[in-house]
């Protein structure tokens, strides 16, 4: 039914979407309370200096970016390509295309819309990524479906391991890369994120290395109002990897960092992002 109601909805203006999907966002934060407090307490750990009322500010503000993206789906999934490309606006594929052949990371943080960039991206080029089941079947046809329907997208699931990625990576495919989500204490390492250790892959530079990748920033950034979305590609990062690959995850952490504070309230705070906690410390959910 809810799948059926987005495709009903993905005909509405955008501007309509977006009025639909803010207040629907704003009767989610009073519902959905493990979401609200994971919210809550992740806005708490990162900005402790910040007044109570502003972090609550920024968790409204976050439900609100975050159920509008999650109906705008809809547009990605069933709209025509051409009113996707007005839409949703690509920046810097220049960048992209100047490496065209060559192993590409591109690095999209947990931003709300970015659905929307790899959506967009398919429309230029083959991409691959890394996806996680869902649980439920429809919503993972869905995803795929979002993902892959302009372009022969290759979907590797998580649990194929690092040795699918390398492939893909070898094969020139640009690789659509989210590292930045508590994936438990495998293959990670504590570094600071926001001053609060967060167990975090070292994916990013391990990939890098092993194939001589080029790490590209990809930030999705919805644009207020009805005005759609903006895709970012920055320019490659330059003496990356290094030697030292925990040194690496805390670079990547700390760029993170910085586009958070741009546009603080379309991270995806929902997410326990502090989850897997150092030995012998207290649990934060």
């Amino acid at each position: 039914m809810a799948i059926a109601l987005m495709w009903l909805l993905h005909f509405l203006p955008l501007g309509a979407l977006a009025a639909i999907g803010n207040a629907a966002g704003a009767i989610a934060y009073r519902l959905v309370r493990e979401r609200r407090e994971v919210t809550r307490i992740n806005l708490a750990k990162c900005f402790p200096a910040m007044k109570p009322a502003a972090r609550e500010r920024i968790a409204r503000a976050h439900f609100r970016a975050f159920t509008r993206s999650l109906l705008e789906r809809g547009v990605l999934a069933w709209a025509s390509g051409e009113r996707i490309d007005r839409l949703v606006r690509l920046r810097g594929l220049e960048h992209l295309r100047a490496l065209e052949g060559r192993p590409v990371l591109l690095l999209a943080p947990h931003f709300v819309g970015l659905d929307a960039g790899v959506t967009r991206l398919t429309r230029e080029m083959r991409i691959a990524g890394i996806y996680s089941v869902q649980k439920d079947p429809y919503l993972s046809d869905l995803l795929w479906r979002i993902r892959c329907r302009f372009s022969n997208t290759e979907q590797i699931s998580r649990q194929a391991g690092v040795r699918a990625a390398i492939a893909s990576l070898r094969s020139g495919r640009p690789f659509y890369y989210l590292p930045d989500q508590d994936y438990g204490a495998r293959d990670s390492v504590f570094v600071p994120f926001f001053g609060v250790p967060a167990a975090t892959v070292t994916g990013l530079s391990r990939l890098a290395r092993i194939t001589g990748a080029r790490v590209l920033p990809c930030l999705t950034r919805i644009l207020p109002g009805g005005a759609g979305y903006e895709v970012t590609i920055e320019p490659p990062w330059e003496s990356f990897p290094s030697a030292d690959p925990v040194a690496d995850t805390r670079r990547m952490n700390e760029y993170i960092e910085r586009r958070v504070l741009e546009m603080p309230e379309q991270y995806l705070w929902m997410h326990k992002r502090f989850k897997t906690r150092p030995p012998g410390e207290a649990r934060f959910y």
